[in-house]
């Protein structure tokens, strides 16, 4: 398999021919940035990580050239932070043992758009051979709009792939916007409270990003934590960490987006406001 930016790069941990590699994913996480996909999909790194019948492969869409930057980054310029995140893009791959790390280099604005097409048609192509029962991707009420664009791009390409392939499955995950607000019937609760040295690992790794201006490390694990504590105030807690995700696969068939997650929103506000009305 050949990407088609020329600032794109395929990495496969173990070694394993690309093919191969390729074929034996169960597991997709299509994310934005550098460090998106182990913020969001640690449950699912987990559960492929002991699991010799599973395989978690990732792609990262965008090339990383705006994040903020302090310390010992802050001289540097888009080009080399692209360079310095891509490598500590691919570090963690090895310590999660995905199956293969696909980092697509596309500029922001190439996901924000839907008139430019080259992102979901490579996306196309990536799914279908990869052909994942289960793909994971940001949620659509994430306030940042390079992860909504790149969900809205996801379910686009998901569209074009014939039923047969397309897959079972694909869940929304929490970045710059958590789920605790989504209604519990409706959360799906990941454990991460596995391997917590990896999940640590996983995070720390990106140095430019948690020495750079930015706890992204020290924030999720603490939001795994709270997700757990705060998810039932009626029930001791099951797990000490956990993320939530949004079951989107019904905008596979159907496009309104914005009408699925108005439910959503509907179901808080009646929710909030049926509690006020019932205890006042």
């Amino acid at each position: 398999m050949k990407l088609k930016h020329k600032k794109s790069r395929i990495f496969v941990p173990d070694g394993t021919n690309l093919q191969n590699a390729i074929k034996r994913t169960t597991h997709l996480c299509i994310a934005a940035h550098q460090d998106d996909v182990e913020i969001m999909s640690y449950g699912a790194i987990t559960e492929c990580f002991s699991d010799e019948n599973k395989w978690f492969s990732a792609v990262v869409i965008t090339d990383g050239a705006g994040s903020p930057r302090d310390g010992e980054f802050a001289s540097m310029t888009d080009e080399e932070m692209q360079k310095v995140r891509a490598r500590e893009q691919d570090a963690a791959a090895a310590i999660g043992k995905y199956s293969v790390m696909f980092q697509l280099g596309y500029p922001s604005n190439a996901v924000k758009f839907p008139g430019d097409g080259a992102c979901t048609a490579e996306l196309v192509e990536l799914i279908k051979a990869c052909t994942p029962e289960i793909i994971f991707t940001h949620n659509p009420a994430d306030k940042h709009d390079t992860h909504v664009g790149v969900m809205l791009r996801v379910l686009e390409a998901v569209r074009l792939l014939p039923k047969e392939v397309q897959p079972k499955k694909i869940y929304a995950l929490e970045v710059w916007r958590g789920l605790d607000w989504l209604g519990d019937e409706a959360k799906v609760i990941f454990d991460t409270a596995s391997e917590p040295e990896i999940a640590k690992q996983l995070l720390s790794v990106f140095v430019s990003q948690c020495a750079g201006g930015k706890r992204y490390d020290l924030a999720a694990l603490g939001r795994r934590r709270a997700n757990a504590t705060f998810l039932d105030s009626h029930a001791v807690d099951t797990t000490n960490s956990c993320s939530y995700g949004m079951d989107i696969t019904e905008l596979i068939d159907n496009p309104d987006v914005a009408g699925f997650l108005g439910r959503h929103l509907d179901d808080m506000r009646n929710d909030i406001m049926t509690r006020i009305k019932r205890l006042r």
